[in-house]
């Protein structure tokens, strides 16, 4: 499958910048995409480093002295977390390219958040622009029910049958306990990681409280905290930091978890079947969660610019969202029918929205009150992603 706007997006970050960051998780195809786009743009000059194979490298044993003498107008680093000693010499040749007027760009792949790819964000500071490649979105997939199943990840949701799917995930994840989270360096044991990260299926759209799983993993509240930041950095949970809008009033200031992938949270769950969801107690969080992620996507925001807003007294909103100088709020539903709620009028009032949509599993868009409109996922998805102003 052809991912174009994300072609789009990495030639429009070359323009302004001599690299681009391409980010995102394990097997999500950024190599894909990579190769695509040096087939498509510079088909006859591209230069490849793969940092897992291990003839790539040796030949970055002296990075100086290899990465100077490519010619290439292109040059793909994949998977630079493992070397993030690589992005001061980056920085070098950036300069030194930059007043020779070459035209040679950078093109760099990695499996971590810039704050866990150590060094990038200081060295090369104003010379790289950032993607985040994340698995398949309603906006590229047609099958809503298929993708709450199985996720977004590509072999995950392309696969055979549900139970091909499911296995795939269960490989992934002892993968990436026990080969990548110790290939960036940290030396959590995989054991205990696994019991953290099912532990949060039960925090999966809840407040975080580190303390409380910290007393039930009898460890500090500090290295949960750290166990947190593992699983955000690698992309799989996001942290929805809360918004404080009037500070006169009583607000929750702890952030909420949720698993970015659908199925990665199902396949730590048990969950192989569309049944046992439908059937399970945490059936509104879940939808929820899975909601949020592709909101975010047709939205086309970053997750800097994502909050959630909830008061001591009860009055909540379950995604606020700032984009082109507007606030945006959405409330997620699994009902067949949402009605306007005290909540969600204190909300419009109290953080001045310019819209409010209440999202439901349903088949249409309809107005609820002024500035109000429900929607089903699918259709409220692909008309947030035409019209970003309401």
């Amino acid at each position: 499958m052809l991912r174009n706007h994300y072609l789009d997006k990495i030639v429009q970050q070359l323009r302004v910048h001599a690299a681009c960051g391409l980010l995102g998780p394990r097997q999500v195809g950024k190599t894909t995409l990579a190769k695509e786009f040096s087939k498509k743009y510079y088909p006859d000059s591209v230069y490849f480093f793969d940092l897992e194979n291990p003839y790539d490298l040796a030949q970055l044993e002296n990075p100086m002295l290899t990465l100077s003498q490519v010619v290439q107008d292109l040059v793909i680093i994949d998977e630079v977390q493992l070397r993030p000693d690589l992005f001061p010499v980056l920085r070098v040749l950036i300069d030194r390219n930059i007043e020779r007027r070459s035209r040679q760009k950078f093109l760099i792949l990695g499996s971590a958040s810039r704050d866990l790819i150590r060094q990038s964000s200081e060295t090369l500071a104003g010379r790289i622009g950032y993607l985040e490649l994340m698995p398949f979105c309603l906006l590229e997939v047609p099958d809503q029910s298929k993708l709450w199943l199985r996720g977004g990840f590509p072999l995950s949701y392309l696969a055979e049958t549900d139970q091909l799917s499911y296995l795939w995930r269960q490989s992934y994840i002892t993968t990436f306990l026990e080969r990548d989270v110790p290939s960036l360096g940290f030396g959590v044991p995989p054991a205990q990681l696994r019991r953290f990260w099912l532990m949060l299926c039960h925090y999966h759209g809840q407040i975080f409280n580190a303390s409380e799983i910290g007393r039930s993993l009898a460890v500090s509240h500090h290295t949960t905290q750290s166990y947190l930041d593992i699983l955000a950095g690698t992309f799989m949970i996001r942290v929805l930091q809360p918004w404080f809008e009037n500070l006169k009033k009583r607000q929750v200031k702890s952030p909420k978890i949720y698993f970015r992938d659908s199925g990665i949270l199902n396949a730590l769950m048990g969950f192989a079947s569309r049944d046992q969801i439908l059937t399970n107690p945490k059936l509104g969080a879940m939808w929820e969660g899975f909601a949020l992620e592709q909101i975010i996507c047709a939205m086309q925001v970053r997750s800097e610019d994502c909050y959630f807003w909830a008061t001591q007294a009860s009055a909540e909103l379950d995604l606020l969202i700032f984009k082109n100088g507007q606030r945006v709020g959405f409330e997620i539903k699994y009902t067949d029918a949402p009605k306007m709620t005290a909540s969600m009028h204190i909300a419009m009032d109290d953080l001045r929205l310019d819209h409010l949509f209440v999202v439901y599993p349903g088949d249409r868009i309809f107005p609820m009150a002024d500035k109000v409109t429900a929607g089903g996922l699918s259709e409220l998805v692909l008309e947030l992603n035409n019209k970003l102003k309401f």
